[in-house]
């Protein structure tokens, strides 16, 4: 199985002069973290879709002790990592398109190894992982469920889809083979139609609507993780969640 990572963004809004990747939390970065979760999670393989500074990232891994590491890392590079994440995704089209499992996720995620260890270790073969205690807005990206099923996956969800409860997406999927080479296809035609703009969700969600029985989620719900966009989340998390994270490790 192999993770792609999505760590090409400016980040703008945590007014960074470097990625938001390359945070630090208890003296490791997010790509250190993520990298050595995936390794003790069995990933083989790690594809790095970076861009905004990118020579900055690839200094970071050249770093990184090499001893130790039983997976590979590649790097992808999306020159066009201003415009919406859709396109880092399209950047990784060949990846997806490679006939095997994929985990998908973003670079910008603080967590505890057991939401991934969920992930890795599920049987649905398209997978969502969700949190149930979140606060509404418009900022959290939130899939719906009716009847055990998702329905939606949206930050603004249509008012005309009936669900029973929400849950505010992790950032992190899996992907069967064929739903990933899907994927690439769709990311080809935001490109194609001029919807360079779009969020890599977006194209997820068409995939949802196009075949709803193939998708299913994990609750992981009271588990330890936030999402890293603005400097209040730097603050929560190392002041309230990586304490919580370090009881894992």
């Amino acid at each position: 199985m192999k993770a792609i990572i999505m760590a090409a963004g400016v980040g703008e809004r945590l007014g960074l002069d470097y990625p938001k990747s390359l945070l630090r939390f208890a003296g490791k970065t997010l790509i250190e973290r993520h990298i050595a979760s995936l390794q003790r999670v069995g990933v083989g393989e790690v594809v790095l879709v970076i861009g905004y500074q990118a020579d900055v990232v690839r200094a970071a891994l050249a770093a990184l002790p090499a001893g130790g590491l039983s997976l590979s890392i590649r790097l992808v590079v999306n020159l066009e990592y201003q415009r919406g994440s859709v396109l880092s995704l399209k950047a990784a089209a060949a990846e997806l398109r490679q006939g095997e499992d994929i985990l998908l996720m973003d670079a910008d995620v603080l967590y505890a190894l057991p939401i991934l260890q969920r992930l890795a270790d599920t049987p649905i073969a398209n997978c969502f992982l969700i949190d149930r205690n979140f606060e509404p807005g418009d900022e959290p990206v939130k899939l719906c469920v009716r009847e055990g099923q998702p329905v939606e996956f949206s930050k603004q969800p249509r008012a005309d889809i009936a669900c029973d409860f929400a849950g505010e997406s992790v950032g992190f999927f899996r992907f069967a083979a064929e739903t990933a080479a899907a994927l690439a296809e769709c990311t080809e035609r935001y490109a194609a139609a001029g919807c360079e703009d779009a969020p890599f969700e977006d194209a997820i969600r068409d995939l949802l609507f196009a075949q709803p029985q193939a998708f299913g989620f994990e609750d992981i719900t009271g588990l330890p993780w936030i999402e890293i966009d603005f400097p209040d989340d730097v603050e929560r998390a190392e002041r309230e969640i990586l304490p919580r994270i370090m009881t894992y490790e």
